[in-house]
């Protein structure tokens, strides 16, 4: 792969990540019965940040949790023999709730509709909501961001990855150029 724009840098994340809680804050006047569920991995430190900026702004607390959707995932044999299991945490009921799952990037719509599915575990909320910090298109099922941070049209042929502090350190989004010839030996 060959690093080919930084996309947003940390403090455009910050803003991203402040205009999606106003933007959650506008759709949700009740903020008892709403929830935020990140994605492991880097949708759970968006969670808290999404959180941590609806709390600033208007004093309240929102319910938030921690999906892990390996067992949902529909390509689960194709990727690996033997998947690392993390924790579900949602401490709180779903029902009757509108529940936001928060995720870095959306792209084929695939991880999305696990964590739907990952979170109907739990009981049938009021809504399902989805919250990513890049929409970058490709998508191979009807599923649609509600909040989005930023658009990024891709090439197939290019790969966003999300830098978070928390995980790796620091905050950007990169795109890359995937050199088809290279991934293929790496495989």
């Amino acid at each position: 792969m060959h690093l080919k724009a930084i996309i947003m840098d940390g403090e455009a994340i910050n803003r991203a990540v402040a205009r999606l809680a106003h933007e959650i804050i506008e759709k949700n006047a009740d903020l008892s019965s709403l929830a935020l569920v990140g994605v492991r991995t880097r949708g759970v430190p968006l969670t808290k940040r999404i959180a941590e900026s609806i709390k600033k702004v208007t004093g309240g607390s929102v319910d938030t949790g921690t999906l892990d959707i390996t067992l949902y995932r529909d390509d689960l044999g194709i990727i690996n023999e033997h998947p690392v299991i993390n924790s579900t945490e949602i401490p709180f009921g779903v029902i009757n709730k509108t529940v936001i799952i928060v995720d870095d990037v959306l792209f084929t719509g695939r991880t999305a509709r696990a964590a739907i599915d990952a979170v109907m575990e739990y009981g049938r909320p009021k809504k399902i909501r989805l919250a990513v910090l890049i929409d970058r298109g490709h998508r191979e099922l009807p599923i649609r961001a509600d909040y989005c941070g930023k658009n990024v049209p891709t090439a197939c042929s290019e790969k966003v990855i999300v830098n978070l502090n928390e995980i790796d350190g620091d905050d950007s989004v990169e795109l890359y150029d995937i050199d088809n010839r290279v991934d293929l030996e790496l495989q």
